[in-house]
């Protein structure tokens, strides 16, 4: 007929750009329960699909979904960042700390510290604890381990 426009359902694909809402709760660990992402209190975010801003696992149970769907999906530990590797806790020298942080510099458990890499590149760790020439640093991705529940609104698809 003319005049009568039809919805279009727009659905996901490998190179589609999103407007969503989205909340990941850790589904496994000792913080099994709490949130560590969600922006269903705030504005949308913005995804463009195979650019690597979300992981793979994350991506892959967006295809073939459409515009104004609701769904929740869970990765395993191995599928999102991976299983915590006991060799990434590692001791740096308070000498160590002391000329890249600064003599007085001081940290408490569950400080994120930035570190810079021989080849110039950065890295993050979390403080741990003092020994008495060290400090122990994780460098494990904050989500190793950890089963995480993905809770997705999809506002709109390009």
């Amino acid at each position: 007929m003319i005049g009568k426009s039809e919805k279009v359902n727009h659905i996901v694909h490998a190179n589609s750009y999103l407007t969503l809402h989205y909340r990941i709760t850790l589904a496994s660990g000792p913080g099994a329960g709490s949130v560590f992402m969600d922006t269903f209190t705030g504005n949308p975010a913005t995804l463009l699909m195979g650019s690597n801003q979300w992981l793979p696992a994350m991506e892959e149970p967006l295809l073939g979904k459409q515009e104004g769907d609701e769904f929740s999906f869970t990765l395993t530990a191995a599928q999102a960042y991976g299983e915590r590797n006991p060799e990434l806790l590692q001791r740096v020298t308070k000498n160590m700390l002391a000329e890249h942080a600064g003599e007085n510099a001081t940290f408490e458990s569950g400080d994120m510290v930035e570190f810079t890499a021989p080849n110039g590149g950065r890295y993050s760790g979390i403080f741990k604890e003092w020994g008495d020439t060290w400090a122990l640093f994780d460098f494990n991705h904050p989500l190793a381990g950890l089963d995480l529940k993905v809770d997705v609104s999809l506002l709109g698809v390009m």
